[in-house]
């Protein structure tokens, strides 16, 4: 019980974290916004990234923070701080690196690939990102919780998707494409990496005095979830 108190107490000071984090982040980039609208948004057209021009790579760790309207933030605002929490709270320094995955992954699929000499801008490359990350995270971590997690963001936001294939007026699918990319890769390369034993991770007395506990089958795919469940003080 000692054990299963524990481990739920780090899982919601992990999830405060995040919160915390998300919070500040989102609330960074209202007040880049307001910097930046005060400016004739100059800011969004000269760290924006312009497709070819090697002038504006810094740009793909810059780009994200900026956007070109007040719609324009308040669009990504929401998705941005639900997904970017349901990603951080496994974790904030893995999440940091996702971010900076992402945002490269992102930016860099526009300045291959897109065309004319558009500055763009915006935290639409990290929503798509976290999204992606948020849905196959769990497959990889093989956490039932995160991939119930996954199943339900991906049919609730299914829709995203449309904005991330050609055609899309006014938007960049190119950059939604690539954060996507950017996540589904992140989730692989940043996966849990430990072994985790039939038994939950408790070693079991062996013994050749007959005295031992007799070793459990593989623990279910319910019994997995009931534990996770249970660390999480849901049951």
């Amino acid at each position: 019980m000692g054990d299963a108190n524990g481990r739920a107490e780090v899982m919601v000071a992990e999830a405060r974290t995040a919160f915390f984090v998300m919070f500040a982040f989102v609330a960074l980039l209202w007040v880049v916004q307001l910097v930046n609208a005060a400016d004739g948004y100059g800011l969004s057209r000269e760290h924006g990234v312009v497709p070819g021009d090697a002038d504006s790579l810094p740009a793909l760790l810059s780009a994200p923070l900026l956007h070109w309207s007040w719609n324009h933030i308040e669009a990504n605002s929401g998705p941005l701080f639900v997904f970017g929490f349901l990603a951080a709270y496994r974790g904030v320094t893995r999440f940091l690196g996702l971010t900076l995955l992402v945002a490269l992954t992102s930016g860099a699929a526009v300045w291959l690939f897109e065309r004319g000499g558009v500055d763009t801008v915006g935290a639409s490359g990290l929503v798509f990102g976290y999204f992606g990350y948020v849905v196959v995270r769990g497959l990889f971590d093989r956490h039932l919780i995160d991939t119930l997690i996954g199943v339900v963001m991906a049919a609730s936001f299914a829709y995203l998707l449309t904005v991330a294939v050609p055609g899309t007026p006014g938007v960049s699918w190119l950059g939604h494409l690539g954060g996507l990319a950017g996540g589904i890769l992140g989730a692989w390369l940043f996966r849990d990496r430990g072994k985790r034993s039939a038994g939950g991770g408790r070693g079991r007395g062996g013994g050749g005095g007959g005295g031992g506990e007799e070793p459990s089958a593989t623990a279910s795919p319910r019994a997995d979830l009931h534990k996770e469940l249970g660390d999480l003080g849901l049951l």
